[in-house]
């Protein structure tokens, strides 16, 4: 492009965001700590999904020092139900090094917010460039989309990179690139992208929705889980400290082979993590009968489930039976 077409697509990016941006909490202001919990938050996760866990994170935790200062299973517990609990650890870790080491200062270049736990090219320049002003441009799957667009091509990753370094707008990097990711959100999308209303659709090499590609086949697994009550109180079992996913978090007692044939469940529903969609069965046991559960089993009141960190799907599960029966037992397992 000329300097003046960078000039042209700059200008027509920034007017059309000020006019349509989503009114979303962490836009309200620049604060790198309510920048930095939204930027962990939604990486692999949906806004729609974000928005509720968003609030009330901060609501339990106000401050990086806050953060900084909780147990890691009370940082898990609020983290419950977005999944990819590593996030939630390396946020904690590095609110440890920003609180203890720094003094509680933030770093202000994308390099330095590099430099800790959990935090990659794209989100350290998402920082820097929103609360600080830093002139670093992000490529996000979003962004990429519309960069590819944009020249017609498919590119490489470093391509990418330069492209979008090349089109920041450096007196308001930290909006272009918001910009950026929310014309791909919202209407260069992967499918049926609104061209007649792009603001960048006069420098558009492809104007349409990208080739076809072959849909990942998902795979499909039943699993049961026991529910057993007792008075006001509900088992859980801990995952293994080691477990390659979801460690130290808590969950109902795995049925391993279910219940047998002719025993209705309690509840069933389905669930999805990455590429394997669920179906998923809940069994009522008895209190006598859960001597077949592994050693860290425990029982927990509707108060002390609160401050767990529980797996989406069993947090899921509870509330799923709480709203659906008037069982007075059941109404106090946790939600």
């Amino acid at each position: 492009m000329t300097t003046a077409q960078l000039v042209s697509l700059r200008r027509s990016l920034l007017r059309w965001y000020d006019a349509n941006r989503r009114d979303l909490p962490w836009r309200r202001n620049r604060e790198p700590y309510r920048i930095w919990v939204s930027e962990i938050m939604l990486q692999q996760t949906r806004v729609a999904a974000v928005l509720d866990h968003y609030a009330r994170f901060l609501r339990r935790f106000s401050t990086v020092a806050s953060l900084a200062a909780a147990r890691e299973s009370s940082v898990l517990a609020m983290w419950s139900g977005l999944g990819y609990y590593h996030r939630a650890r390396r946020m904690h870790q590095a609110a440890k090094l920003i609180a203890r080491e720094r003094h509680g200062r933030f770093p202000r270049t994308a390099e330095d917010w590099a430099s800790l736990p959990g935090i990659g090219r794209y989100t350290a320049a998402a920082i820097a460039s929103i609360s600080f002003g830093e002139a670093v441009a992000v490529v996000d799957g979003n962004v990429e989309r519309v960069l590819q667009r944009l020249s017609g091509q498919a590119q490489s990753k470093a391509t990418a990179w330069q492209q979008a370094s090349i089109l920041l707008a450096r007196e308001r990097p930290g909006d272009f690139n918001q910009a950026m990711m929310e014309l791909g959100a919202t209407i260069c999308t992967p499918r049926l992208p609104q061209c007649g209303i792009c603001p960048l659709d006069q420098f558009c090499k492809s104007r349409g929705a990208e080739p076809s590609r072959q849909q990942v086949v998902r795979k499909r697994k039943p699993i049961s889980y026991a529910l057993a009550r007792r008075n006001s109180t509900v088992l859980l079992v801990r995952r293994p400290a080691d477990a390659s996913l979801m460690a130290g978090m808590w969950e109902l007692p795995s049925l391993a082979l279910g219940l047998p044939n002719g025993t209705a469940p309690l509840l069933q529903l389905r669930h999805s993590i990455t590429d394997t969609d669920y179906r998923v069965a809940v069994f009522a046991v008895l209190p006598d009968q859960v001597h077949d559960f592994a050693t860290n089993a425990q029982w927990f009141t509707q108060r002390q489930c609160q401050r767990l960190p529980l797996t989406g799907l069993t947090r899921k599960v509870l509330r799923r039976l709480s709203l659906a029966s008037n069982d007075s037992a059941v109404e106090s397992i946790c939600h």
